[in-house]
């Protein structure tokens, strides 16, 4: 019976990460509900799914930074949605998540599977750690979609491990680097982000992978 001990443990933690995902207040408003877009999510997506997933992103989140208690985590007791009438994807700031209904209307495939992989990133904005504002704008990023990618919602779309031109460009391309190199040590994100609460430099790389950023990109571009 000892062998089950492990993964019960880890099926408890997740689930207790769960509850505590959904004692953050939600609130979902569709300014846009007259709009194409704005109806379409009304009708296709909704208001519970939306809650749903924000707070099991929430959970992944905490999980994948290893953000255990309530100290390593940001203090976010609500996060408001709003579906508006704009251009773009999504953006979020203040602990509000910003949707395009025009990006909506014009999903195509499973709108649940995308809008879900969206929200995954913009919540990741949420409870990452900046720098303080000095971390390059593409690192931060390419977390976002590092989560995302971890999550299993990476969009066929999205460049292949080793392609991209710098490891700071951002999105997906930061993203398979940072899979990369969590994949040398296994819990490098989590100890990166936490590096992250109250500053940044380069020199972090070197400290958790003994190596500066460069050669971990020329490293990964020659694999």
């Amino acid at each position: 019976m000892a062998h089950n001990i492990s993964p019960f443990l880890s099926f408890l933690a997740i689930l207790a990460a769960l509850q505590l995902a959904t004692a953050v207040d939600y609130t979902i408003t569709n300014t846009a509900e007259a709009t194409p877009g704005g109806v379409r999510f009304t009708n296709d997506i909704g208001v519970e799914f939306t809650t749903q997933t924000l707070a099991s992103a929430t959970s992944f989140i905490w999980t994948t930074f290893q953000q255990d208690t309530e100290t390593d985590r940001k203090n976010v007791a609500s996060v408001t949605m709003f579906i508006d009438d704009m251009d773009g994807i999504a953006y979020a700031v203040n602990n509000e998540i910003h949707v395009g209904a025009r990006y909506i209307q014009g999903i195509t495939g499973d709108v649940k599977t995308d809008i879900t992989g969206v929200l995954y990133h913009e919540m990741t904005h949420i409870w990452q750690w900046n720098g303080n504002g000095q971390a390059p704008g593409g690192l931060i990023e390419g977390i976002a979609d590092y989560v995302r990618l971890k999550a299993g919602y990476a969009p066929g779309h999205w460049v292949q491990p080793g392609q991209g031109d710098k490891w700071d460009q951002g999105y997906d391309v930061t993203a398979r680097f940072l899979d990369y190199c969590n994949g040398l040590r296994d819990g490098f994100v989590a100890d990166l982000n936490k590096k992250m609460r109250d500053g940044y430099n380069d020199g972090f790389f070197v400290d958790l992978l003994g190596k500066t950023v460069d050669q971990l990109w020329a490293e990964y571009k020659a694999t």
